[in-house]
């Protein structure tokens, strides 16, 4: 008797939760959109999830924006206020239910929605989930649902305005909550774009669905102890050190509703094959889909999170923080419940550049203003998200800057996580890794340009050579190509005969040279263990066709030479090899490659030692086992590749080839 009781119950209970949720209602709103400048006539087709770049791209408004010089030439498009709209249909049934709200997972970022004519909100931050209640609004049948977005560059132009003198360095992007890169980067383009980027929903329900149950079945400690050198970094799951190897994560594209499931298995593919174990998702660009954690999830790829704050200041009124506070508890509460999320971090630099970067000479900033600045800074990282965060997840722990020490600092190597940027901002020779190694260096590089397929995806034949305009705005750092020179006249080839290298060959060697860099590097910090526990280069990933410190290219997620080196120097199965002849002082001869096509497989053969193989094949787009490697004199090496190329497309050399046709 008590058994059919307690079962009778049981089953009363399931239906009430079924019922709760089988009666609840929600249809996506994905469909029928259109849009247009604000306050003018036309109207044209428009796609959710999408931003105004993308539409007007089909809409066949505006050429490529990764096209030579167009970004330059759409600069329009961010000053503009921008209108979409559509209707959806809702049911008497709907009608019926006690509640139904609006939600929209991704506005961007300036919207104000209005349902049949009437104003239901006003969001101001692409990180918010943003729900509204729209029930007394709604009739059955068709519903007029239209969104203003105002143009975020022309709003945060007017709030740095408003505030002046006071000023908050170093760009007026402090003052909104979207993703900075938007505004141009040292590796990106600057689209300060608009739209729904995620599809929204209408959901109509008598009680909400409770949350889910939050369980983390691993316990994860970030451990910084004082020792003799001076200070600890490492991370322990489940009680076990751990060495991190690793990359930075940027967002995959300019415009982020190209970043599809496809795109983001291709890209943490690449993490994965390359023997990574962490990603730093980085906080100048956004939190990512679900899916890319599913996937990080999926191959125990563990996740550096930050916060979405990067090189600026931040305002300190309470608008501002009541923003933040509401940005950080949603994106925790949705990520929370995946396991390879192992830290929370503040911010990127923030804390480094306050005081490092020469921002009060540079920003004439006064004693008071400055005092302000670090005030609402302080409140802002140390005291209010850690509690915030805090709040919503006492499991993880919580960084408040990344770094806390410039890399120019002593203490950058003795304690803390490093960006050790002397090894290409400070132009020092990559064998001063071996006394610059950190206990966890976070961030560190070499620059070099895309595959030459790439370069000519945005370039036409006269843009082809070296230094050309188009080629140097494909280029963001600053100094780049001075830069670049410099190390390749250092390490690879006469510093006189660089200017008068085809451009192919320079790609070729730029490739050649961060290839040697990260190499090398990564066997340096590896080599330093336990001291050091963990390496993350930047960076994994580009968000369109660029000169940068990307270890893969834009262009079909292909491998540039350095994701080879980082493949083998990752691998767990043997020693990293550190090899810092410079190939400049080597005496080459003509390795006489010989090869053949043998199925998916090309076997190569070389009468010399030959140093920096590569393979190419014109319209190629997967990737090689291995390239960019060495072959000692009489070697074979068999080399697969994921499809049919015949003979006459591949194209294979060394680095005797390129330099001796450089003489």
């Amino acid at each position: 008797m008590n058994y059919q009781i307690k079962l009778h119950w049981l089953r009363c209970l399931f239906l009430t939760g079924f019922t709760s949720i089988a009666f609840a209602q929600s249809i996506d709103l994905k469909s029928n959109w259109t849009y247009r400048e604000e306050k003018t006539q036309k109207w044209y087709t428009a796609t959710v999830p999408g931003e105004i770049h993308t539409d007007l791209l089909n809409s066949k408004l505006i050429p490529d924006p990764f096209y030579r010089d167009n970004e330059e030439k759409l600069q329009w498009i961010d000053r503009k206020n921008w209108e979409y709209k559509t209707t959806f249909q809702v049911t008497p049934n709907m009608l019926k239910k006690k509640n139904a709200e609006l939600v929209f997972d991704g506005l961007d970022t300036y919207a104000s929605v209005y349902v049949n004519k009437q104003l239901v909100l006003k969001a101001d931050n692409m990180f918010r989930q943003w729900r509204v209640e729209v029930k007394k609004i709604l009739k059955s049948g068709n519903n007029d649902l239209r969104i203003v977005f105002q143009s975020a560059q022309n709003v945060v132009d007017s709030l740095a305005k408003k505030d002046y003198p006071f000023v908050i360095p170093d760009n007026p992007r402090a003052y909104v909550r979207k993703a900075q890169y938007h505004f141009g980067w040292d590796w990106g383009p600057k689209f300060t774009t608009c739209g729904i980027t995620k599809i929204p929903r209408l959901e109509a329900y008598d009680e909400k669905t409770p949350e889910k149950p939050y369980v983390l079945n691993r316990k994860i400690e970030l451990i910084q102890e004082r020792d003799s050198l001076g200070r600890s970094f490492y991370f322990k799951i489940d009680g076990k050190p751990v060495y991190m190897k690793g990359a930075n994560y940027i967002p995959s594209d300019a415009f982020l509703s190209r970043v599809t499931k496809k795109e983001y298995e291709k890209v943490i593919a690449l993490a994965k094959e390359s023997n990574m174990n962490m990603l730093r998702v980085w906080g100048g660009g956004v939190y990512e889909d679900d899916y890319f954690y599913d996937l990080c999830d999926k191959y125990g790829i563990n996740v550096w999170q930050d916060f979405m704050f990067a090189g600026t200041m931040v305002p300190g009124d309470d608008a501002f923080f009541d923003n933040v506070k509401k940005e950080v508890q949603y994106q925790v509460k949705r990520l929370r419940h995946h396991p390879s999320i192992v830290l929370w971090c503040g911010n990127n630099e923030a804390d480094e550049a306050f005081k490092n970067w020469g921002w009060m000479k540079s920003f004439k900033i006064s004693k008071q203003d400055s005092i302000r600045l670090w005030k609402d800074y302080t409140r802002l990282f140390h005291d209010s998200i850690p509690k915030w965060v805090k709040e919503v997840d006492d499991k993880r722990p919580y960084l408040s800057s990344s770094p806390l020490h410039h890399w120019s600092k002593a203490k950058s190597i003795t304690e803390g996580d490093s960006h050790y940027w002397g090894i290409w901002w400070g132009l020092e020779d990559i064998e001063k890794a071996n006394t610059k190694t950190g206990r966890f260096v976070s961030e560190y590089g070499m620059l070099s340009l895309p595959n030459y397929a790439s370069v000519e995806s945005f370039t036409s034949p006269e843009d082809r050579h070296l230094y050309s305009d188009i080629l140097k705005l494909h280029l963001k750092a600053g100094k780049g190509f001075e830069k670049l020179d410099s190390y390749l006249g250092k390490y690879f080839i006469d510093p006189s005969k660089i200017k008068t290298m085809n451009l192919e060959d320079y790609t070729y060697l730029s490739q050649c040279m961060q290839y040697y860099s990260i190499k090398n590097i990564v066997g340096i910090h590896r080599s330093k263990a336990p001291y050091n526990m963990g390496t993350l280069v930047w960076q994994l990933n580009d968000c369109w066709p660029v000169a940068s410190w990307s270890i893969t290219d834009y262009e079909n997620r292909q491998p540039k030479a350095a994701w080879y080196a980082i493949k083998e120097a990752y691998r767990d199965d043997i020693k990293p090899e550190i090899d810092l002849t410079r190939p400049i002082n080597l005496k080459l001869e003509d390795p006489k490659i010989t090869w053949q096509i043998k199925g998916n497989a090309i076997v190569l053969k070389a009468a010399k030692a030959a140093k920096y193989i590569c393979i190419s094949a014109k319209g190629y787009t997967g990737k090689w086992s291995d390239n960019y490697f060495d072959l000692a004199a009489g070697e074979e090496k068999t080399i697969s590749f994921e499809r049919k190329i015949t003979k006459s497309e591949i194209k294979i050399y060394s680095l005797f080839d390129v330099l001796e046709r450089n003489k």
